[in-house]
């Protein structure tokens, strides 16, 4: 198959892209067509007319996704753009995987990486490492936290772990609250009398809202004890002057760093995109940038885990040896005006003086 403007004897660079077009989620199926403009935003702007995106639908996940994968390696695929969901991951990894052809996915699920999926997502890993690591360089040793009662909470409990013994530091009470305001305040109260000096609170939304003036009820000033959050902070609903948050720390990308893409797809398309969006261009950006070199052999471990990595919309990212993803991200305070950077984003993977 070869589409006008294509170059005359060249193999074009077939890419798969699989999204759930027909999720039975109304919100899921418009994520899914945002996603794909996007996708095709970034071929465009590639510049290179020998790209071509072949879409299936990645459904409910399962069955439909691994469907999917076979239906566009039958097409010629040599690289797999999404899916979006860790089951469908999880289904068509193997199936890629058998042919040589690498998966960029966006699950933010760790466990369905590596092997030849990669997690081209924003993973809660990197911003609680962020976090921690700038708390522990500014004098913070002691740390405890709020998480919910989730998936999400799973991951962010099991990062401060791990970010904690990197600085060595000690994590002294993890305190566990279900997902609704009302279940708050008997491990908020915990937490505040933990002795720590430094406590994260993995939720974000009207929760945090909740959980921010519940800890200064029980004694937790700015003065004495440095409160931490995920990229779930990153919202000016839950920023806009609440003042019990005022002098806490949270790490995410970039303020506005997706400015240009977000103006450029709203010249295209005429509406704002979904928010991970981005992800996609970034993919298919990726894609183009490694377009080059022989049919079938451009997409090798080698070329996908350059230790120099990628910039993306959101700033700087790379794959790490498990297929996970790490990002360049800035650490906000949040003051009365709103977030300000206290840490830039680094623009660059290579350590000074290297």
């Amino acid at each position: 198959m070869r589409l006008p403007g294509m170059t005359p004897n060249l193999v074009p660079v077939r890419v798969g892209v699989i999204l759930p077009f027909t999720s039975s989620v109304a919100g899921t199926r418009a994520l899914a067509q945002s996603m794909l403009k996007a996708a095709e935003l970034a071929m465009f702007d590639s510049g290179n007319p020998n790209i071509l995106l072949m879409t299936a639908d990645e459904g409910n996940g399962g069955v439909a996704a691994a469907q999917a994968a076979q239906q566009l390696l039958s097409q010629g695929a040599e690289i797999i753009v999404g899916p979006l969901f860790g089951p469908s991951v999880q289904a068509v990894a193997p199936i890629a995987r058998d042919r040589g052809v690498p998966v960029l996915a966006f699950s933010t699920e760790k466990s369905v990486a590596g092997n030849g999926a990669y997690l081209l997502s924003f993973m809660p890993q990197n911003e609680v490492r962020r976090v921690v690591s700038y708390a522990a360089a500014n004098g913070h040793h002691q740390f405890a936290a709020l998480v919910p009662q989730t998936a999400y909470g799973n991951v962010a409990e099991a990062a401060l772990q791990d970010s904690v013994k990197a600085v060595q530091g000690t994590v002294v009470d993890v305190e566990h609250f279900a997902p609704d305001a009302g279940s708050v305040a008997t491990p908020s109260s915990a937490v505040a009398k933990s002795g720590a000096d430094a406590i994260l609170i993995a939720q974000g939304g009207t929760l945090l809202r909740a959980i921010g003036p519940t800890l200064s009820l029980e004694g937790v000033t700015k003065d004495k004890v440095k409160l931490l959050g995920t990229g779930l902070w990153d919202d000016d609903r839950t920023l806009s002057r609440e003042a019990a948050l005022e002098g806490s720390w949270y790490a995410a990308p970039a303020p506005n760093a997706d400015a240009g893409f977000v103006n450029k797809y709203r010249t295209t398309y005429g509406a704002a995109p979904a928010q991970l969006a981005s992800l996609a261009y970034d993919a298919v950006s990726l894609v183009a940038l490694l377009a080059q070199g022989p049919a079938y052999h451009r997409y090798t471990a080698a070329a996908l885990n350059d230790p120099n990595g990628f910039s993306g919309v959101n700033g700087i990212f790379r794959f790490q040896p498990d297929g996970t993803s790490e990002r360049g991200l800035a650490v906000l305070e949040m003051t009365s005006a709103g977030p300000v950077v206290v840490s830039p984003a680094p623009t660059t993977f290579q350590k000074p003086g290297a």
